[in-house]
């Protein structure tokens, strides 16, 4: 795997370091040991299929606030994804900042996110599929979520969005939970 760290610290693109052949190529797409070598959770509690009939298709801004905050590992299978995260870190120097990724099924790339990140993305195909790796488990009263279009993060999105989830268009905006989400993901603090 060839990992580089993207401009937000322990958030990760991963790419498979293929061995072609005749056949195709083999590659690795998770070692613990590569892992923990990057300072990264090298634990999957869970692992999570999510299908897309529609480009457009919207999943996000999700997260779960510690003590059950989750890392992940997602890789577009099929078709293409634009993902973003962003920051939750009070106290990091890039607090509430993001970057963007295309993930697809030609470049097979991964994206690490850590803990006590949001996450999200849109479809850029239509039958696109991803598959997350979580580093916790899902854990309902943990969850969070900030709406994709807020305009306190400037997150773009390329396409319009033609599917959402009720839940995900239900998230209030970043200046209405800031003190929130700083005095729960805080790593002095424990959730409360």
């Amino acid at each position: 795997m060839i990992f580089t760290e993207t401009k937000l610290k322990g958030a990760y693109i991963i790419d498979l370091d293929r061995m072609k052949d005749e056949r195709g190529f083999f590659a690795r797409a998770f070692c613990q040991k590569e892992f923990r070598d990057h300072g990264l959770k090298a634990v999957i509690a869970q692992a999570n299929v999510a299908s897309n009939a529609r480009k457009g298709t919207l999943r996000g801004m999700h997260f779960q606030y510690p003590p059950a905050a989750e890392s992940k590992l997602v890789r577009c299978t099929r078709g293409a994804i634009l993902d973003i995260i962003v920051d939750l870190r009070p106290e990091s120097s890039t607090y509430l900042e993001h970057i963007s990724i295309e993930l697809n099924e030609d470049n097979m790339t991964a994206l690490y996110v850590p803990e006590r990140f949001a996450h999200g993305y849109q479809v850029l195909l239509d039958n696109t599929d991803t598959t997350y790796q979580m580093g916790e488990f899902y854990t309902p009263g943990a969850e969070g979520g900030l709406p994709y279009d807020d305009p306190w993060l400037g997150l773009r999105w390329p396409l319009p969005v033609s599917v959402i989830s009720s839940r995900d268009q239900a998230f209030r905006p970043l200046r209405e939970v800031e003190d929130e989400i700083e005095r729960r993901m805080s790593p002095t603090k424990s959730a409360a």
